[in-house]
């Protein structure tokens, strides 16, 4: 059985440039760059910002259109001269921007149309409101809950990155079977049917898990560092998921 792909060369020597620098640059010009890496850092903390809205009381076409809103004028380029690394992390600000967003926007008629039809992202594949219904009923408050969705959608690109690097050196199905082994996951198989289903030794497939695991975690420190002004804050960060999703 073939061992899970190695990292791309130099992401063990340092992180990708953070987030808060990639909109540091895009304020200051037109970058493909920039812009791409905003709208993916924008679609990551779209649920959890929708969540948010819908934990406030508004209704799922009302938390659609809110939370388009808010995206639409915070990707305008004057919106993100406010944007600086001191002011903390970025999922911290973008829930105060939200708050602000909304205390304007609740104040106002609510028969005015919001966002003036604008669309900053495609909403094809997120279909929130389907993934809201699914969640459990519980009490937890607005900002539990944003601090809960952001933990659990920094998880979902660690996987896919994962998952990614996988297709793209034709290891697909192998990712498919050692899936299972990830955090948050319940395997079905165990290293000994899957020894037995791929003809290797048991121990083979243990390597091949742990390896799983551990470009797992590197993927997920890079993801939750993309959000921090400074590396420095990162374990404390990443204490930080744990906590959220319990």
């Amino acid at each position: 059985m073939s061992t899970p792909p190695d990292p791309a060369p130099g992401t063990n020597a340092r992180f990708e440039d953070t987030h808060w620098s990639v909109v540091l640059h895009a304020r200051e010009g037109d970058s493909p760059r920039a812009s791409a890496a905003l709208e993916s850092l924008c679609r990551a903390y779209w649920y959890p910002l929708y969540a948010y809205v819908r934990r406030c009381g508004e209704s799922p076409d009302d938390a659609q259109d809110l939370t388009q809103a808010f995206f639409a004028r915070f990707l305008e380029r004057d919106s993100l001269r406010a944007v600086t690394p001191e002011r903390g992390r970025f999922r911290w600000f973008l829930l105060a921007s939200l708050k602000n967003f909304l205390a304007n926007e609740w104040e106002r008629a609510r028969a005015q149309k919001r966002g003036g039809g604008a669309m900053p992202l495609a909403l094809d594949a997120l279909e929130p409101e389907e993934r809201y219904a699914l969640e459990p009923v519980d009490n937890m408050s607005a900002d539990k809950a944003y601090d809960r969705f952001w933990a659990l959608s920094l998880l979902e690109q660690s996987r896919a990155k994962l998952r990614e690097e996988f297709r793209s050196a034709g290891r697909a199905e192998r990712f498919e079977k050692l899936e299972q082994f990830l955090p948050g996951r319940e395997g079905v198989d165990s290293y000994a049917d899957l020894a037995a289903t791929f003809g290797v030794p048991e121990g083979t497939i243990k390597s091949d898990v742990s390896r799983l695991r551990r470009r797992y975690g590197e993927l997920l420190r890079s993801e939750v560092a993309h959000t921090l002004g400074t590396h420095t804050d990162l374990d404390d960060e990443l204490r930080h998921l744990l906590d959220a999703l319990g």
